[in-house]
């Protein structure tokens, strides 16, 4: 089944559909595809579509909706899909009050929920399910590596902020969870917000010697751009979500030095990454984002999955799916006890190849780190 036509089907996928073969899967994406999140939606569809583009597996379908970053629409859909399209797996959330809003549902009713992005501590604690993998990462570890970073770069008073939503609570608790140095400020912004006018002056007057933020996508680009047009001249420090590949385009050589943490980059080096960044920019025209990494890497584990076993044998199919056996493009992958991962994650510097702005490894911030919720979930 080629790439055009998987888009197709899922671009008719309010139509009737013939059941498919037996050891077949039907995948029901739902992800953000629209408004300033859609880039991220994007790169985790591609990179998830571009797998099964190689695998030439014609056993797949996929059913693409948009959830517009709204958590009722969310929800709306993946009853949609579970009750009329009869998936047999969830894929593609990116936000994690969505995530919350539709996973333990999923679950609960017997569906397999592979998460390629958003991943709550509820989910990853004593909200646990044996039906749901994330393949990301669990939301705290990028920041629990940004704050082991600062600890390195001898920062002593930072000012943190992040939206208030479950994604950016887990960011600050991460962050603080690793940080040693003491807080010159804390601040929850509103998700969606545009204008940091208001944090900025914050920052200025605080006394900090280095800032920590979360804030993906377009709220990254915008506090970035009014960050540096501010004339505050304090290092910064982050994830990799608001440094990321489309990011950093936008937002241009006021990124340029920055340190952010990551569990994946272009220049890891092994086969499977190598041939994912050549791929995909042969197939998209654009470098890989972090995003698009994750989709690929949850479909191959899928795909995995469905090499050993029959989706309808739910025990062997959860088996297949923690034996994690495919080519990462991270290197070394594993599930941990919670079926979140346990990995390596990276400190990145922003750099200018060309006319382009991207990220290099310059370290390692963490090693084998899985995260402290697994010893709260009972499955």
């Amino acid at each position: 089944m080629t790439l055009k036509s998987l888009l197709l089907a899922a671009s008719v996928a309010a139509m009737p559909v013939a059941a498919l073969a037996e050891g077949a899967v039907k995948v029901g994406m739902i992800t953000t595809l629209s408004g300033g999140g859609a880039g991220l939606g994007i790169d985790v569809r591609d990179g998830f579509m571009l797998a099964v583009k190689q695998s030439g597996n014609d056993a797949i379908e996929v059913v693409i909706e948009d959830d517009q970053r709204k958590p009722d629409i969310a929800v709306q859909l993946a009853d949609k899909m579970i009750q009329s399209e009869k998936v047999d797996v969830l894929t593609g959330i990116i936000w994690s009050n969505l995530a919350m809003a539709v996973v333990p549902g999923a679950t609960a009713q017997g569906k397999f929920y592979l998460s390629p992005n958003a991943g709550p501590s509820a989910l990853a604690g004593k909200g646990c399910h044996k039906n749901y993998f994330n393949v990301a990462w669990q939301n705290d570890n990028l920041h629990e590596a940004a704050g082991a970073y600062a600890n390195s770069a001898g920062y002593k008073n930072s000012f943190i902020l992040a939206p208030n939503y479950p994604a950016g609570k887990d960011a600050l608790t991460g962050y603080k969870r690793q940080y040693g140095g003491g807080l010159a400020g804390e601040v929850f912004t509103q998700l969606g917000q545009t204008d940091y006018a208001s944090e900025i002056a914050q920052i200025r007057a605080s006394g900090a010697d280095s800032v920590f933020f979360f804030l993906p996508g377009g709220m990254g680009i915008s506090f970035l751009k009014q960050y540096a047009d501010s004339g505050v001249d304090l290092p910064v420090v982050g994830p990799a979500f608001s440094f990321d590949q489309g990011i950093l385009q936008a937002v241009g050589a006021a990124a340029l030095g920055v340190k952010n943490t990551s569990q994946w980059n272009k220049d890891i080096d092994n086969p499977a990454n190598a041939a994912f960044v050549a791929s995909f920019q042969a197939e998209y025209g654009r470098l890989p984002s972090l995003y698009a990494s994750q989709g690929f890497d949850t479909a191959n584990l899928l795909l995995s999955a469905m090499a050993k076993a029959d989706v309808k044998d739910t025990d062997a199919f959860r088996a297949a799916l923690e034996a994690a056996d495919f080519a990462s493009v991270r290197g070394n992958f594993a599930f941990g006890s919670n079926h979140h991962p346990v990995q390596n994650i990276y400190v990145r510097e922003v750099i200018q190849e060309g006319d382009v702005f991207t990220n290099k490894i310059i370290g390692t911030a963490l090693e084998n780190h899985a995260d402290v919720y697994a010893a709260d979930c009972k499955m």
